[in-house]
């Protein structure tokens, strides 16, 4: 193992314009952005109205049943499962843009200790970019390509270009695991000075800050809602499903029409909590990556601490808003649509901020003396 050039040495921790670090920062949080946005227009769009028909066709389904057709209660079945399907690619599509958003940010954070070299790990980020679009495109199709065409019974050709997708990020990611098992198990390594995580600026204070308490509150709410109703929920659920089944043996269509509009009211309360709970989390985890990244942002101070505010205002209208929706209704709604929003535009801002970067930061860096081929 042998040490590259001095001249080539400064490109490990630097942020050159196709630099791995770079690359992966940029992706990652362009990944973010479009998974929220994705995530908004399918709130707005799809989920409640998907909701809607899944609740008339177990209606439909119920009714059919007391009826005794049995060949309408498997027809309004088979609609559930479609719509679940629909709902089920998109919130997937959703949270794989956004996962793989994290993993980015993460692995560029990590650069500098992956013992290989920068032409590796820029090719590597790249498989990782076009594995991570692959995938969540894959996803979405699946609804709608099914398995036309495809040489296998049950995948159709959209699962298989995801799985592959899949594939493409998991080897990258081991690739860089790779180097960072290299790096620590050198006995003569030594110390890598990492500016980027050395300068804490006020905008950087304030999303680390800031985001750890959005995690904090996310945890508490979940740890309330595991104490208070999680077995609450799941007591009436059986009951009324219960319910349902007594009804329709006794042909009792009032009380199975009661039970069904009880057990929607009871999905929509376990939603909005579960929700809340995954998006304190979540935007407390991108306030918390992107406060890293601030030193590369390359806008005034006031700017930053702007938008850093903006970043925390909207994370954390967007969850109260969520939980306040079966009160409020459209007005929670909105304000929540809101939130995500300003959160949308403040990371924005910063992957803008980013893109500008002339490289102040890295004509101040020591060269490390530690970079591998």
């Amino acid at each position: 193992m042998t040490s590259l050039a001095l001249s080539e040495q400064g490109q490990l921790l630097t942020f050159a314009p196709m630099s791995a670090r770079r690359l992966l920062t940029l992706t990652g949080i362009a990944m973010i952005l479009s998974g929220m946005i994705f995530g908004d227009l399918f709130a707005v769009f799809i989920l409640h109205q998907n909701a809607a028909r899944v609740g008339n066709s177990l209606t439909a389904a119920a009714n059919a049943a007391l009826a005794g057709d049995p060949a309408a209660v498997s027809s309004s079945f088979q609609q559930v499962g479609l719509f679940l399907e629909n709902r089920g690619t998109k919130v997937d599509t959703h949270v794989h843009l956004i996962g793989f958003g994290y993993l980015a940010l993460m692995l560029a954070i990590l650069q500098p200790w992956t013992a290989i070299a920068e032409t590796v790990r820029r090719r590597l980020a790249w498989a990782f970019l076009c594995g991570g679009i692959l995938l969540p495109v894959g996803v979405f199709l699946i609804h709608y390509v099914g398995l036309a065409y495809s040489p296998l019974r049950a995948i159709g050709w959209a699962s298989i270009f995801a799985d592959a997708g899949g594939a493409v990020v998991m080897l990258s990611t081991a690739g860089y695991l790779f180097g960072l098992i290299r790096h620590f198990g050198l006995a003569n390594r030594g110390p890598i000075k990492d500016a980027l995580l050395d300068d804490h600026c006020s905008a950087t204070r304030t999303l680390l800050a800031g985001g750890l308490s959005l995690v904090l509150i996310g945890f508490l709410q979940g740890s309330y809602y595991a104490g208070a109703d999680l077995y609450r929920h799941e007591t009436a659920e059986y009951d009324l499903l219960a319910q349902m089944s007594s009804g329709a043996a006794a042909k009792d269509v009032a009380t199975v029409n009661h039970a069904l509009v009880q057990y929607g009211q009871l999905q929509g309360d376990k939603a909005v909590k579960i929700a809340a709970h995954a998006h304190f989390v979540e935007f407390g985890l991108l306030a918390m990556l992107l406060g890293f990244f601030q030193p590369y942002v390359n806008l005034s101070d006031p700017w930053k601490r702007a938008w850093a505010g903006v970043l925390l205002f909207g994370s954390a209208l967007l969850p109260v808003c969520v939980l306040l929706e079966l009160k409020l209704g459209l007005l929670a709604g909105g304000l929540a649509d809101l939130g995500g929003l300003l959160v949308v535009l403040s990371g924005l801002a910063m992957w803008i901020g980013i893109l500008r970067y002339t490289g102040k930061l890295d004509a101040a860096m020591p060269v490390s003396q530690e970079v591998y081929q």
